[in-house]
């Protein structure tokens, strides 16, 4: 309908019925009757089961990778300590022979060379450092990621337990196959159109005793 017939409607000028409004489309239906057998595909216990155990391997592999990063950070922040110690000797022993012979201007070089290199080196012992925390941060946050896969396992758990309580609900102990045939159709009925055959109701019983 466009703004013009919406506000001829409006106005009284024209009628309901004098509107050609197309029929509105019937949606399609996917309900499938009766289900389909349970699957991998659609078995929900199942395909959780998988997430959380593909998940506890991938996060343990990622485990692993940052905890060998971490160790190499660690092994470079120890030899960068070495190393400064290394020029900061090298500074004091610089800076003792250009007091003593400051007109030799080697000396002097020298050691504005190794002080820029003091300070280079406790720059990158910063950011090692830096790191070394980075690392520690993703650790914590993949605690995280456990912590939802306990919730996953804590939803299973629970399923579970509805699924066994449902079916000691149902339980009988009369077997399936020595039950009398259940009505399908009630006298009075006019339309059989969405009553199950005894064919529907043996398929939806297989359906659900097969796991």
């Amino acid at each position: 309908m466009t703004q013009e017939e919406l506000d001829a409607i409006m106005s009284g000028d024209t009628q309901m019925q004098d509107m050609d409004i197309a029929p509105k489309q019937a949606v399609a239906q996917d309900d499938q009757w009766p289900p389909p057998a349970p699957t991998d595909d659609n078995k929900m216990v199942h395909q959780l089961d998988d997430v959380t155990r593909e998940s506890e391997i991938k996060a343990s592999e990622v485990f692993d990778i940052i905890e060998s990063i971490g160790e190499d950070l660690m092994r470079s922040e120890e030899r960068v300590l070495m190393i400064r110690e290394t020029v900061e000797s090298t500074v004091r022993t610089l800076s003792l022979l250009h007091k003593k012979f400051p007109s030799i201007q080697t000396f002097e070089a020298l050691l504005e060379e190794n002080q820029k290199a003091l300070l280079l080196v406790d720059e990158e012992k910063e950011m090692l450092q830096d790191n070394g925390d980075q690392i520690m941060n993703i650790m914590d946050l993949m605690q995280y990621q456990d912590i939802h896969r306990q919730k996953i396992e804590r939803v299973i758990n629970v399923m579970r337990a509805l699924s066994k309580y449902m079916n000691t609900l149902f339980s009988s102990q009369v077997d399936d196959s020595k039950r009398v045939n259940s009505a399908t159709h009630i006298a009075g009925d006019t339309s059989t159109e969405e009553v199950m055959n005894n064919d529907d109701i043996e398929a939806l019983l297989n359906s659900f005793g097969n796991e």
